[in-house]
């Protein structure tokens, strides 16, 4: 597993390009076999992250949001890792995201959603929580997918057993 212990931690994002530059930052230091969970609501910026992910890793591109696809793995163009992106919403279970039969030793892997399934795939990842505004207040309903301000929330995690 990758040291990212400069990165644990909250973060205050201000902006959506400041989201990715963080995703950068963080995927240049990731390795083969490294697994990252990111949850949050609609909006919150997984996928921009997760461009920002790919960027420092040097993999092939467009990031997008896998949801209809369920995971997209993106190629390396530098000889590291590739990046499996997956998005777990229409998941039923673990079972159906070890079905994926993902390379979870070579591959960095990034699962959007996967908080309740990640114990069932990997001993021990990195758990990202993304807060954004939620509606209510001041803040109108159009407003929310604007360059808002974020925090971001890095842990690691492991499974209870591991502990």
């Amino acid at each position: 597993m990758s040291d990212l212990s400069a990165f644990l931690g909250r973060h205050e994002i201000a902006t959506a390009d400041e989201m990715e530059d963080l995703g950068t930052r963080i995927g240049a230091l990731l390795e083969a076999g490294d697994v990252i969970v990111l949850t949050g609501p609609l909006g919150a910026g997984k996928t921009t992250f997760t461009r920002g992910l790919a960027e420092g890793l040097g993999v092939r591109g467009p990031v997008q949001s896998p949801t209809f696809v369920i995971a997209r793995t993106h190629p390396s163009l530098t000889g590291r890792a590739p990046l499996v992106h997956v998005d777990a919403y229409r998941l039923g279970s673990s079972a159906e995201l070890d079905d994926l039969d993902i390379d979870l030793v070579r591959s960095v892997v990034v699962i959007e959603w996967g908080r309740p399934m990640a114990s069932a795939i990997a001993d021990a990842w990195w758990d990202i929580e993304l807060e954004r505004p939620v509606g209510g207040g001041d803040l109108a309903d159009e407003e929310l997918d604007a360059d808002a301000p974020r925090v971001l929330t890095l842990t690691r995690a492991e499974r209870p057993e591991q502990r």
